[in-house]
């Protein structure tokens, strides 16, 4: 199985503070070159200031890729701050198109996703960018460029740009290291201040496990966890995210 995570060349980018339940503020976009296969796919992250819980935010969605080419995927994301208790707040549909296919150095894929707030009132978002991966023996390079810009809001929004990157060492198909890290910059052609950016980065561990020995047998359990530190929205906090998947 050849992973498309998103391929990357040393360039870091960087966006602005992006609505709470934004999912590529917190996992890192990444594509499994795998027709036909399926995933049940469940992601959280939590967010800590001053060591204290400040929003908890769950997915749960199923993908499928019928083809070589295309990715795509839906999801629910509920959200909760402080206390408080878990509400739906968006359905997301994400897609993503692979340009390459490991025939140059740097693989690249068109990330879209199309966000929609379960209140009115915060619009619909949508974002799309490359998502670039490369690597070097074990090392795996990851760097992903997205704009997003929210409609149906007044006032009207400006388009943001926003980046990911992560250096994974591939020690084993079941235990992969390194680190990752996410930012927001403020609008595209017109960045903040660096006081007013959003950047955070920290240590990540991910890997896959196969299920049965028959060599079709796509079944695997797939996980990826890192905690992150930095600026989330102008605040310091930490940041875990955890990603499981069953693909079958």
């Amino acid at each position: 199985m050849k992973k498309f995570a998103l391929k990357a060349t040393f360039s870091l980018c960087i966006l602005l503070a992006m609505p709470a339940q934004a999912g590529s503020g917190y996992y890192l976009v990444s594509i499994y070159e795998n027709e036909g296969e399926k995933t049940i796919d469940f992601k959280t992250w939590s967010s800590f200031v001053d060591n204290r819980p400040t929003s908890t935010a769950p997915d749960l969605g199923f993908s499928y890729m019928p083809n070589k080419t295309w990715y795509t995927e839906l999801y629910a994301t509920w959200f909760r701050r402080g206390v408080g208790s878990l509400a739906n707040s968006a359905w997301t549909w994400q897609n993503d198109f692979l340009l390459t296919h490991g025939q140059y150095d740097v693989d690249v894929a068109l990330h879209t996703s199309l966000n929609k707030n379960t209140d009115s009132s915060r619009g619909v978002d949508f974002e799309f960018g490359p998502a670039m991966q490369t690597g070097f023996g074990r090392v795996q390079i990851n760097t992903n460029l997205f704009l997003e810009r929210t409609y149906r809001t007044s006032p009207a929004t400006r388009m943001q740009m926003k980046y990911q990157w992560q250096t994974k060492y591939r020690y084993r198909p079941e235990l992969e290291f390194g680190l990752q890290g996410f930012g927001e910059l403020g609008d595209w052609d017109n960045w903040s201040a660096l006081a007013q950016q959003s950047h955070r980065a920290g240590p990540m561990v991910s890997g896959s496990f196969k299920l049965g020995n028959a060599a079709d047998n796509k079944q695997a359990i797939r996980y990826e966890a890192s905690y992150v530190v930095g600026k989330l929205n102008t605040r310091h906090a930490g940041v875990f995210s955890m990603r499981l998947q069953y693909a079958f």
